[in-house]
């Protein structure tokens, strides 16, 4: 006698169904990962560095002006200490607003770059180091004698993220884009 067996009578099956479900759902999500969710991901630190450098801005908003301690490099050396510090405060106030919303990303992100850089230079790299251990000493969050670099290389690098890949799909830059991709086609 020649009998079928069905879901229902054999233990293994739903536990099978199952598994096949779960693997089309990692199969489904592993797709969008690979497809779409990249354009979502500049949301991220573009949040992050706005805050960071908002903070930045509105503490030298209430400060003293404490550039004048500084040797900024070329070509900054040659603005005076007060219109580098107006600068800066300016940069680090309508940057991170414009991160945030998503506008002109590449251009805020390469001029937080510059800013960034000059401040690895003027205020966060070792005075004075021998060796790789001694600068790499630098590497850290507080300063001990070897500088302070390593919070403002990884925003330098979050920024160089931000300037290659855009704003991403949550932007204003995306959505201009889209609008007037849609107004050269209409």
């Amino acid at each position: 006698m020649n009998k079928t067996v069905s879901s229902t009578d054999c233990a293994v099956c739903p536990m099978l169904l199952t598994l096949r479900a779960l693997w089309a759902m990692i199969r489904k999500t592993w797709r969008w990962l690979n497809n779409d969710a990249g354009a979502y991901a500049p949301l991220l630190p573009r949040l992050l560095l706005a805050y960071e450098f908002l903070e930045a801005g509105r503490e030298k908003l209430s400060a003293e002006n404490w550039f004048s301690e500084l040797a900024f490099p070329f070509p900054f050396n040659l603005l005076s200490a007060d219109v580098n510090w107006e600068l800066s405060i300016g940069l680090e106030i309508i940057a991170p607003i414009a991160l945030i919303l998503g506008i002109a990303t590449r251009f805020f992100s390469a001029a937080l770059a510059v800013l960034t850089i000059v401040a690895i230079a003027v205020a966060h790299w070792p005075g004075q180091w021998q060796s790789l251990a001694e600068l790499w000493r630098g590497y850290a969050i507080t300063d001990q004698g070897y500088g302070n670099y390593k919070l403002p290389l990884m925003y330098l690098f979050m920024l160089i993220s931000l300037l290659l890949s855009g704003g991403g799909r949550l932007s204003m830059d995306a959505w201009l884009a889209c609008r007037m991709k849609q107004f050269n086609d209409g």
